[in-house]
């Protein structure tokens, strides 16, 4: 499209536009990008002008326009923001600001994710003060999905991944639908070009038993609309091959098996027809049990509103309708851009509405960002992005009636912090329709939850094993961690007191003599409470403060000790090993043998007299049951490697090939197998063991994510002894 066309396009929806200023912003891009190429060897102006386009197409902003013309120029030119603000004004600048740290923070990931996850993080905090960012970014990547040929293989891989993980999800959760559908389809033809080559040809050879069958049956439901006094719009679209495919993988169908494969729109004119219109379906074909959705009453999250149900056909054949108004089908295909409310109070289609609407539909965006201050992981952070990203959504009630909706698998603990933080903390219980339900209840569509509090109740450590959002665990992790330090302020006074009395010494007398304040000093700490603590969590040992304090008397008491360091090897200086121990101090590391935890999995540790710490991952049922008292936390160092041998279990369907394909998939995670147990199962299943040797977590989810994704897979699970 040419500049003129652009400008058509936007006239198109918002006459007042101010012509000038995007030919202005034309120009600008021209000079500054002037003599710079994109990959295929065209002008670089084709990509903004492109990415222009496309948010023309979504009926955006003039501002917001105009940033697609200009997003790249920060980064890729000698133009600054200051030159922008100049020119364009500083909602432009501000947008192309936004746009560019986002661009800024793709590059580089380590193997563990740990850039990626913390760039996810920065990305949603840059988009936090004006949502359009983020659809700058999505029309930014269509193009460059659109133009991926003609990057190198391996480069489109990472590019067609990352859009399926973040952008197409993104895409969703603003509710672009058309975006979505174009990003996905993109990506799948990428990462498995077979399966789609296969499933196109599959839909091109019943392309046109399919296109008779959608003809008879619309015009066979516009007749029955019409008899019933309904007028409507009436149409018929084959499902994508991306989400065909899904459908394969999930089920483990064949394509003899595959139905449904074509969808029924309804579009009328008001709610009240919306309604009426799902009476005459059910009325002429019968309804297909619990495939009923009603998201005109209850809007998803990204306000999306249709009425959804699933019939039995003229040929005997499932087959789904959809039934909306056409402002309904208007926000599905544009979602948040359908809302927007622009400069000066009005939009640009002069209507006054949407304001509200855009910022609930964000609303998602800012409780995300909630809690990272409190998340010292960016990639606990990011696995909450995803699950918010990923989940399906289910909407429950307040007490009040006031509808909530949460990714599907959520819990009432989840509910109550969802509520209010001081709720959360002192949930006992809670009634879910009127009855006693257990905290670990995961929440059903249509719940009433009523969250019943006490003041002596406080977070456990259980909760963790089963509470599902990132606010959550935020929470629960911080209060924890007051509780730990409690523990080990008493736990540190109760071992000093009794080493000191071993020297006819006690707490109150060395403050008397004024020698507490001289053994703080010696050792950096502050306060008595920071230095109980130190000696609790054994960053600092009594015998250390002893020798400081009576260096002849515990002369043999340390030389006793020494023989016994070389007898046992207890405290012999070790690597490390990539583990940081609370704040600091050199206490051995140890891993479980039990779990064998793989760096950047999460970690817990236990704190053992004289014994240094032993790591165990999150979850190690070895772990579970411990003395509280002795729990310390630990982490993973930057960057942390340790070799491991770890167990994959995957079961399978019992065919040739299988083995064959599986092997391959771990071989693309550039890892070796060391071995492989393979047995049969139970119907047509095959039990499949991979011992391999891995660095970190990182290399695990690669090969569970290329395990997955074989067919015929069933499940994907790592063994621990």
């Amino acid at each position: 499209m040419s500049v003129q066309g652009l400008i058509g396009a936007i006239h198109a929806y918002n006459p007042d536009a101010d012509r000038g200023l995007v030919e202005h912003a034309y120009r600008f891009s021209a000079r500054v990008h002037e003599g710079q190429k994109r990959a295929s060897g065209e002008p670089y102006l084709t990509h903004p002008l492109a990415v222009a386009t496309i948010l023309a197409e979504l009926r955006l902003d003039t501002a917001t326009v105009i940033t697609g013309l200009l997003h790249d120029t920060v980064e890729d030119t000698l133009v600054t923001l200051e030159e922008l603000r100049d020119e364009f004004g500083g909602e432009v600048a501000a947008l192309v600001d936004g746009v560019t740290k986002i661009s800024l923070m793709e590059a580089g990931h380590d193997e563990q994710g740990r850039v990626e996850a913390e760039s996810v993080r920065k990305m949603f905090l840059a988009s936090a003060r004006d949502a359009r960012v983020l659809l700058v970014k999505l029309a930014d990547r269509a193009h460059n999905m659109r133009t991926i040929d003609h990057l190198p293989d391996e480069k489109q891989e990472r590019v067609a991944q990352e859009t399926l993980d973040l952008y197409a999800p993104l895409a969703h959760r603003l509710g672009v639908h058309w975006l979505k559908t174009e990003l996905e389809e993109t990506a799948f033809r990428v990462l498995w070009a077979e399966q789609h080559a296969a499933i196109g040809e599959y839909l091109a050879n019943r392309r046109v038993e399919r296109e008779g069958y959608i003809a008879e049956v619309s015009g066979l439901l516009a007749k029955q609309l019409e008899q019933g006094g309904i007028e409507a719009e009436v149409s018929g679209r084959p499902k994508s091959p991306y989400s065909i495919f899904c459908k394969m993988e999930e089920h483990g169908l064949g394509y003899e098996e595959l139905h449904d494969l074509v969808a029924f729109r309804v579009i009328v004119d008001s709610e009240r027809d919306c309604y009426d219109a799902l009476g005459v379906v059910h009325i002429n074909w019968r309804p297909v049990p619990g495939r009923f959705r009603d998201y005109v009453a209850l809007p998803k999250t990204n306000l999306y509103q249709s009425l959804h149900t699933t019939v039995i056909g003229p040929y005997g054949e499932r087959m789904e309708v959809q039934l909306r108004t056409h402002e309904m089908h208007r926000v599905a295909e544009h979602g948040l851009a359908a809302h927007w409310r622009y400069k000066g109070g009005r939009s640009d289609n002069g209507s006054g509405h949407g304001q509200g609407e855009a910022a609930e539909q964000t609303d998602w965006l800012q409780r995300l960002l909630e809690s990272p201050q409190q998340v010292d992981d960016p990639r606990q952070f990011l696995d909450t992005v995803k699950e918010d990203l990923f989940a399906d959504e289910i909407m429950v009630f307040t007490p009040k009636g006031e509808p909530l909706s949460f990714p599907k698998g959520h819990t009432v603990v989840d509910f109550a912090y969802r509520i209010h933080s001081d709720i959360g903390d002192h949930c006992a219980g809670a009634r879910v329709n009127g009855q006693l339900t257990a905290l670990r209840y995961r929440l059903q569509p249509g719940d009433t939850v009523e969250v019943l509090t006490t003041e002596d109740q406080q977070p456990s450590r259980d909760w963790l094993k089963f509470v599902r959002s990132g606010r959550a665990r935020a929470r629960i992790t911080a209060m924890l961690r007051q509780v730990e330090r409690r523990r080990a302020i008493a736990l540190g006074r109760e071992m000093l007191e009794r080493d000191l009395a071993r020297h006819q010494l006690d707490l109150a007398r060395l403050r008397r003599e004024g020698r507490m304040a001289e053994v703080l000093k010696r050792f950096k700490r502050p306060d008595e409470e920071s230095f109980y603590e130190a000696v609790g969590f054994g960053r600092t040992t009594a015998r250390q403060v002893i020798e400081f304090l009576l260096p002849g008397q515990a002369e043999e008491a340390s030389r006793s000790r020494s023989k016994l360091k070389t007898l046992f090897g207890l405290f012999e200086r070790r690597p490390r090993k990539g583990v940081v121990i609370a704040a600091d101090e050199d206490l051995v590391i140890r891993f479980g043998k039990c779990c064998e935890p793989l760096p950047g999995e999460g970690i817990v540790g236990f704190l053992t007299r004289g014994s240094g710490v032993t790591v165990h991952a999150v979850g190690c049922q070895r772990f579970t049951g411990t003395n509280p008292d002795r729990r310390v936390e630990v982490s993973w160092e930057k960057a942390a490697r340790a070799p491991r041998r770890v167990k994959i279990q995957v079961t399978s369907r019992d065919r040739p090939g299988m083995l064959a394909g599986m092997s391959q998939a771990i071989a693309a995670a550039g890892v070796n197998i060391d071995k492989v147990h393979t047995k049969k199962g139970g119907e047509g299943a095959a039990m499949n063991v991979f011992e391999l040797t891995l660095f970190n977590v990182g290399e695990f989810e690669r090969i569970e994510r290329n395990l997955r994704r074989v067919p015929g897979v069933k499940s994907v699970e790592r063994l621990r002894t």
